[in-house]
């Protein structure tokens, strides 16, 4: 489990309005950070086209390298720590570019400096 892989996990149980069910989602936490069983993800959900107004989600199109069966995009805005045991199966990764633009939608979330 490293860092820009995607990972089906199952994330119930969930309280509210946290995304649910078992779904793709990449990692995002740097893979020489922490002892626990534990990643930072961000959980991929559908696209859909009212998510461009909105800064938290990136736009995946599915390909070879991420392997997901619909355009898609990672909800930053959900990001978020799971344990080891929540992780299903690997699924693909995403690219640089695409890493970079997750990291940027998180810091926008945050309120921290983008690296970008």
């Amino acid at each position: 489990m490293t860092r820009s892989e995607i990972w089906l996990i199952n994330l119930d149980p969930t309280i509210g309005a946290e995304i649910r069910r078992k779904r793709p989602a990449v990692i995002v936490s740097v893979d020489s950070i922490g002892v626990l069983p534990l990643r930072v993800i961000v959980p991929i959900t559908e696209w859909k086209e009212n998510y461009g107004e909105a800064p938290w989600m990136v736009h995946l199109n599915p390909d070879l390298e991420n392997n997901l069966e619909k355009p898609s995009c990672a909800d930053t805005f959900q990001v978020r720590s799971v344990s080891h045991r929540r992780f299903i199966n690997r699924l693909g990764k995403v690219n640089l570019y695409k890493m970079k633009e997750i990291e940027h939608a998180i810091s926008r979330v945050l309120g921290i400096l983008s690296c970008l």
